[in-house]
């Protein structure tokens, strides 16, 4: 297959390309202009796009499907009026470009898969949610709805939309993990604020598997008699935890005390409206989806998952 990827530099990005080049797939990522020139020594090939204009290179022309991954860090900053405005523009603006762009094709992908958030679920206590779930209603869940719906505007292109709502993604090299290690590794690790809010994860090497099994819907399809993905996924493992379970987990897996709990004022004090959104919100998120289209999780549960993401080098 033909797969287009934005934000293929980032945690995500970088390691799904590898995963489908290896697998045999023609990876175009579609970077910036004034980046395409020095891209070559990456996987895959750099194609030339703008999302302010939504203008593609022509090497982008016949691809099968889309990855749509492209977005500023939620949590590289205090959310400022600034912040969060380039947080909506990089999600909204640029997804709603990029189905202009497919708008335009002749011969049009079969299926765009598109990030999204479990944040579009809100606080949410100890509900359990799934993706027939309503969405909340602050900051991050408002942002998840919209930029759902700018993806969502490329079915009636013919197009298969499937949102990817992503949980708390584990690796090494990068993402949430760090820096939750941080804080153990001298000595001051433990729970947030009650420590009763639930966390919905999944590790690095589940989030590629479940993106390639919703890109190859159609051949699953036609292998194991299935309907492929279509609309809302949630990617998180099917065993969420509360905060003080999971602190408890990461410092045995570090062999670190977890005594030294963050209260929520304090982190509220430090991090402003962050803290609450990513830091003391529960959300009890399961997968059924994707678990009743076959997905099988290479690590469902925390201790194995841990285990095998610390084991790599």
């Amino acid at each position: 297959m033909k797969i287009l990827v934005t934000g293929s530099s980032g945690l995500v990005g970088t390691t799904l390309v590898s995963a489908l080049a290896r697998g045999g797939h023609t990876v175009c990522r579609l970077v910036r202009p004034e980046s395409a020139g020095g891209e070559g020594a990456k996987e895959g090939f750099a194609v030339a796009w703008n999302p302010a204009t939504g203008e593609l290179g022509g090497a982008g022309v016949g691809a099968d499907a889309v990855v749509n991954l492209a977005g500023a860090s939620i949590a590289d900053g205090r959310w400022t009026n600034q912040r969060k405005a380039l947080l909506r523009s990089s999600r909204i603006d640029t997804t709603r470009a990029l189905v202009g762009a497919l708008a335009k094709m002749n011969a049009r992908p079969s299926v765009l898969v598109s990030a999204s958030a479990i944040g579009y679920y809100g606080d949410r206590g100890d509900e359990t949610l799934t993706e027939e779930s309503k969405p909340g209603a602050d900051f991050l869940a408002g942002l998840a709805q919209e930029w759902e719906a700018e993806a969502l505007k490329a079915e009636t292109l013919g197009i298969r939309v499937v949102l990817a709502r992503f949980g708390i993604i584990l690796a090494r090299e990068g993402g949430a993990l760090p820096k939750m290690m941080l804080p153990f590794k001298i000595g001051a690790g433990g729970k947030l604020g009650s420590g009763q809010q639930w966390m919905s994860w999944v590790t690095l090497e589940d989030v590629v598997g479940i993106l390639r099994f919703a890109i190859v819907g159609a051949s699953l399809k036609d292998a194991v008699n299935i309907a492929p993905a279509r609309g809302a996924i949630n990617i998180v493992s099917p065993q969420p935890l509360r905060n003080a379970e999971f602190t408890k987990v990461l410092a045995k897996a570090l062999r670190r005390p977890a005594l030294f709990p963050a209260p929520a004022f304090a982190l509220r004090l430090a991090l402003g409206e962050m803290a609450g959104a990513l830091l003391l919100s529960s959300q009890r998120v399961l997968p059924p989806v994707i678990e009743k289209l076959g997905y099988r999780f290479l690590h469902e549960d925390l201790n194995s998952a841990l285990a095998a993401v610390l084991a790599k080098s």
